[in-house]
């Protein structure tokens, strides 16, 4: 299953040291396990939108996601991919960027050639430059903001309207930044999505570093010891007991002030909801735990 992680740090850029694949698994079992892409998004002092990424392949070499990079931004998004559709190349790997957004994805949608002529009729198909599903749900999304007049929340809400009445889905969970504000969502329940409202100055314990570790991405921060930062992933990761799941069709923003807005715009499961009994091998695969 792909990896979701983001971090909005507030107003103020700060730095954060990230890994990838802290602990790969032996080069000597089955592809099957191994990632097929990881990148990291992030914004430079301009708020111009920057992502350093790499497919990666059970033969290939790992040190990109194995090595630490220390970046500073407002917020960060991360993500180690399992393909489900689309070839390992740069262009498939995650997050994608478009209109100075940056996009992750964990989940798979069904009726591509479908969303493909909605995409042209709407004018944006020349956006997407791979094979993923992923990268046209951005696209459906980026067109939607466009046709509200730049209001992201609207945007994403009439895009996930669309393609939960019109295509099969097995799971639109994402993370969707820009510089100042960051959007997340579950739905349906079909994977989970985690999240962390962390203010130091509020802990009973001396205020510690973020070290936020999982299996696949792990996150080191002595700027936010002493300031509020809000934390999303698929799963927790530290001891944290405040860590808690987004509800099944709960849209998730926090704003620039780290102020924090929870709706719940979708009514019921997609249409045509998936299990993983209905995708291919490959696609199953890549949706496991």
């Amino acid at each position: 299953m792909c990896r979701l992680f983001g971090l909005h740090a507030g107003a103020r850029p700060v730095r954060a040291t990230f890994w990838l694949l802290d602990a790969p698994d032996s080069l000597s079992v089955q592809s099957r396990r191994e990632p097929d892409g990881a990148g990291i998004g992030t914004y430079d002092t301009e708020g111009v939108a920057r992502v350093a990424k790499q497919p990666l392949a059970a033969w290939e070499d790992h040190a990109f996601a194995r090595e630490a990079r220390d970046l500073q931004s407002t917020t960060f998004l991360a993500h180690v991919r399992y393909a489900s559709t689309g070839a390992l190349t740069m262009v498939n790997t995650h997050p994608f960027e478009q209109d100075n957004r940056l996009f992750a994805h964990n989940g798979v949608l069904h009726g591509l050639d479908e969303l493909d002529r909605r995409l042209t009729s709407l004018g944006v198909r020349g956006l997407v430059q791979g094979q993923s599903d992923s990268e046209r749900f951005f696209a459906l999304i980026t067109a939607e903001t466009r046709r509200a007049g730049g209001d992201v929340g609207e945007g994403i809400v009439q895009a996930v309207r669309w393609i939960a009445r019109e295509l099969p889905v097995f799971s639109l969970n994402f993370i969707l930044s820009t510089a100042t504000d960051m959007w997340a969502l579950r739905y349906p329940a079909t994977h989970p999505l985690y999240m962390l409202e962390r203010d130091p100055a509020r802990a009973p314990d001396p205020p510690a570093p973020l070290d936020a570790r999982s299996k696949r991405i792990s996150s080191r921060s002595t700027d936010l010891a002493r300031s509020p930062h809000v934390l999303f992933a698929t799963e927790p990761m530290d001891h944290n007991p405040r860590w808690h799941p987004l509800s099944s069709g709960e849209l998730v923003h926090v704003g620039a002030d780290l102020a924090v807005t929870s709706t719940m715009p979708f009514d019921g499961d997609p249409v045509r909801l998936l299990t993983l009994a209905d995708l291919e091998p490959s696609a199953a695969a890549s949706q496991t735990p």
